[in-house]
């Protein structure tokens, strides 16, 4: 079959279009997938440049197809079903930029009627990792405030689709006024161009000057410093990237009492944590509930052929994709 192999850490050079065997059943719990689409995700970047544990690798952690085959122990699929997962791709298991993978089937869920394979192979990873983070980490509430940073982004367009799901009142952060549009069209109450107004400043306003009750930060660095300016007293920060700030930024979250939570939703699958694994598989059909209610929209603004996924990786770590690139298989 067809795959993208990775050689060595480095840029997107290092991925190549090579011939390598199909994969067989690993147990009888196992599914084989014929694969349609493959999502690309700011990890798979970072993956590329920092390595993996072992190389050779097939990179890509979101999947989407058809069930080929199935073992003799799987229950929950037969072939022909259209199936959609967040498996492999991190250096251990094969991931998704290939023809065909395998998956326990209790991590695979079923794709929703509403959703095309490129809209479902984009969803797992920004899904789960919004759920997690305003639902896990956060405990965001109906009545609640929260500032979702990059909302035009992966992570951040379901993310405020999610947040007033659970009725929350929702602020943002984006750049420029497509994005802004963009936005507005998810459901955003209150829209902030960070880069024509101060995004504290903006919040703080936005809610009568007690802060937001509920800040999640994809951008990382100077934007998640900044942020407990923007949240309330015994308010939660929770950010998908490693961190520092200065002192006075950790002393303004002490003096309020603010609790910091970090997410990485990778974890479960680092750690071979079967039944964290099975609750992620859950939260994606939460997500089919929604798609097929008319409630979940997926973005995909750039979709590609295998072949050309150094250019996918390129319009990521350009930073101005909004919402998702998809691989087409």
């Amino acid at each position: 079959m067809k795959a993208i192999l990775m050689t060595a850490a480095g840029g997107p050079e290092v991925l190549q279009l090579v011939d390598i065997p199909v994969p067989e059943l690993p147990s009888p719990s196992h599914l084989r997938v014929k694969l349609r689409a493959a999502g690309v995700n700011p990890v798979d970047t970072k993956l590329r440049k920092g390595g993996v544990p072992a190389l050779p690798a097939v990179l890509g952690c979101d999947g989407a197809g058809e069930v080929e085959s199935v073992g003799a122990a799987v229950t929950r699929f037969r072939p022909g079903d259209e199936v959609f997962f967040f498996n492999g791709g991190i250096g251990v298991e094969q991931g998704n930029y290939a023809g065909y993978t395998v998956i326990h089937e209790e991590y695979a869920a079923a794709k929703p009627l509403s959703l095309s394979m490129n809209e479902a192979a984009a969803l797992p990873l920004v899904w789960i990792t919004a759920w997690e983070s305003l639902l896990d980490r956060a405990q965001l509430k109906a009545g609640e405030t929260v500032l979702i940073h990059a909302a035009a982004g992966g992570v951040g367009h379901v993310a405020v689709q999610l947040a007033k799901h659970l009725g929350a009142r929702v602020a943002v952060t984006v750049s420029g006024p497509d994005k802004a549009a963009f936005a507005k069209g998810l459901g955003a109450d209150r829209v902030i161009d960070y880069k024509a107004e101060d995004f504290v400043a903006a919040a703080l306003a936005w809610t009568d000057g007690q802060g937001v009750d509920v800040v999640l930060d994809t951008a990382g660095g100077e934007t998640f410093c900044r942020s407990f300016a923007a949240a309330r007293v015994y308010g939660r920060v929770v950010t998908l990237l490693q961190t520092a700030c200065e002192a006075g930024d950790l002393k303004t979250a002490r003096s309020r009492n603010q609790s910091i939570h970090y997410e990485l939703m990778l974890t479960p699958m680092q750690l071979g944590m079967h039944q964290a694994r099975v609750n992620q598989r859950e939260m994606l059909e939460a997500a089919v509930a929604l798609a097929e209610a008319g409630k979940l929209k997926v973005t995909v603004s750039r979709t590609l052929p295998l072949d050309q996924v150094a250019e996918a990786h390129r319009l990521l770590e350009g930073g101005h994709v909004t919402g998702k690139v998809v691989l087409e298989i």
